[in-house]
């Protein structure tokens, strides 16, 4: 059934959740209120950690798309000219364009938005302006569409009617995302209650599932060319983002503004496509976007909801092709890695298999640690370099990066989210960004990252010993005891990074990290030792000799000194 009478429009009524500044309490807030109150809220505060991230990108291409267009005082950038009165109208004008000019101005208002400490009412003006498209049950529905888009676009057999192709809600809350053959047992929810869900929950998982789809769904749009549905874009990412102490500096410091690798593109996010057919034909072409609202806002599923008469949705989905993401730099928010199969780069996917692996020891995939051309660092570090070059960043500011994984079961028949992850790692800009030739810090914290890692593998080797000597699973033992080693550490080394500056001597602060390294190693084998057993000191035979507890923390303190140079 239709909802004529129902009325959300996602600008002025309160569906995204967040944490004021003053007293830390939860509030609810539309768009134009976020974007109007950015700087007295501390954080997103969502349903999870994902989503949060899932709703910041939105935020992102509505702050992109404006501010790609207007400076900070209202006007339209010089080298735009328009052939309507809809901002959308703006295209760039070729006799006023130059790549460094626009730079220049998109730096410029940047860095005049920073300095104010909010956003300009060029974002409530655009937002009043696109109202219609951010109306949950209008006309054309936000991120959906009306009951004739879906039948046209999908098999006649699947349309709405036929009842085929539904998606239950509760697969929809990435925190059960029960399928209605797989229970989820361990779900925050229970029997029905499953698929109880207010609207502006409804709406921000909505949201989160474009960007974290699975592919347990089959139905498809119809295309001239078969295709596989694809997971989320957001899904398919190892995501970083950076951390401010306010949600206004948050968007501030993940807004960027102007690509290193390619020249200005008019932003097109995906609501501002004259009509569903319009972006469903784009996507059929599976080109890469070259703007970074159309990244942000891209769809995984065409989605339409009904309301049965105690307004309880049934939602129906379809598939439609995604573009690829191989050499995608234009997104910001990930690492990568080189597939030599492919020979191209693809986003560097967390694993299951990797949960225990921390931001920190992967620290080269977040930095070009030796400036080399072949190495692809995320390009929102390019673009806070970027800040930090051209002196827009203090240069001992704080820079915390974010990574939140939704990590799928490994399943390619279903993708099913299992579990998520958060981490970060904070540095000073200017250790982070070091521009000295000698001494380079991100140099040194590699070598630091190196020697660390060294270290972890003779305490495996240490764990494979004790193994050996329990007559236990040498894999799955030192696996779980190299996992504890790694956490002890985990915190000491965040804190050793932090506590960096661009004037320290560097082979002083390596020495103290050394030191201190060696102190956590011989605290967790000493642990080991004071619970050790009658077998453990007795042992058994090795290959050179007696192995015991005793000859086995022997062979590592000699590694020890080895790697750490002591």
């Amino acid at each position: 059934m239709t909802v004529d009478n129902r009325q959300f429009n996602l600008t002025t009524d309160p569906w995204i959740k967040v944490i004021t500044v003053n007293d830390n309490q939860e509030q609810m807030v539309s768009l134009i209120d976020l974007f109007t109150h950015a700087q007295d809220y501390r954080q997103l505060a969502g349903d999870m950690r994902s989503q949060n991230l899932a709703i910041l990108r939105l935020l992102l291409a509505i702050l992109t798309t404006v501010y790609s267009r207007f400076d900070a005082t209202g006007e339209a950038y010089s080298w735009l000219k328009t052939s309507g009165t809809s901002p959308q109208d703006l295209e760039v004008d070729d006799d006023e364009f130059t790549k460094d000019d626009s730079t220049e101005d998109l730096l410029e208002t940047w860095q005049q938005l920073n300095q104010a400490g909010h956003f300009t009412q060029s974002v409530t003006r655009y937002l009043e302006f696109f109202a219609d498209r951010f109306d949950f049950f209008g006309e054309r529905p936000f991120y959906q569409v009306t009951t004739a888009d879906y039948d046209a676009l999908v098999p006649k057999n699947k349309a709405i009617a036929a009842g085929k192709g539904k998606v239950a809600v509760k697969q929809l809350n990435r925190r059960i995302s029960e399928s209605n053959h797989t229970p989820a047992i361990f779900a925050p929810k229970t029997g029905a209650a499953k698929n109880d869900m207010s609207l502006d929950e409804l709406i921000r998982w909505i949201i989160t599932y474009q960007n974290f789809t699975g592919v347990t769904d089959k139905t498809k749009i119809v295309t001239e060319e078969s295709f596989s549905n694809a997971a989320g874009w957001l899904y398919r990412l190892n995501p970083v983002f950076a951390q401010g102490e306010t949600l206004f500096t948050t968007l501030m410091l993940n807004l960027v503004l102007s690509d290193s690798r390619n020249d200005y593109a008019c932003p097109k996010p995906v609501w501002e496509y004259a009509t569903v057919s319009d972006y469903i034909a784009e996507r059929k072409r599976e080109i890469l976007p070259d703007n970074l609202p159309e990244i942000y806002t891209a769809w995984s599923r065409i989605l339409h909801i009904e309301w049965d008469e105690n307004q309880r949705p049934t939602i129906f989905s379809a598939g439609i092709p995604m573009f690829s993401s191989d050499n995608a730099f234009i997104e910001p928010m990930t690492t990568w890695r080189f597939d030599k199969k492919t020979n191209a780069y693809r986003p560097a996917i967390k694993k299951l298999q990797f949960l225990g692996v921390t931001m920190w020891r992967d620290f080269g995939d977040y930095v070009n640690v030796h400036r080399v051309d072949d190495s692809h660092e995320p390009e929102l570090v390019v673009w806070l370099r970027t800040l930090q070059k051209e002196n827009l960043l203090v240069y001992n500011h704080p820079i915390v990066l974010n990574s939140v994984a939704l990590i799928s079961d490994g399943k390619s028949a279903s993708q099913t989210p299992a579990v998520e992850v958060g981490d970060d790692m904070q540095m000073q800009a200017d250790v982070l960004f070091d521009s000295g030739q000698q001494d380079y810090w991100p140099t040194r914290i590699e070598e630091a990252i190196d020697f660390t890692q060294a270290v972890g593998d003779d305490y495996y080797h240490f764990a494979k010993d004790i193994a050996r000597i329990r007559n236990v699973d040498g894999r799955l033992f030192a696996g779980q005891m190299s996992a504890k080693f790694y956490e002890r550490l985990n915190t000491p080394f965040k804190m050793w990074l932090e506590g960096l500056t661009s004037q320290d001597d560097r082979d002083e602060k390596i020495m103290a990290w050394k030191a201190q390294l060696k102190m956590l190693t011989v605290a967790a084998v000493d642990e080991e030792l004071q619970a050790s057993s009658p077998r453990d000191m007795r042992g058994v035979s090795g290959k050179t000799g007696p192995l015991n507890i005793f000859t086995a923390k022997s062979h590592l303190m000699y590694n020890l000194r080895l790697h750490l140079d002591l």
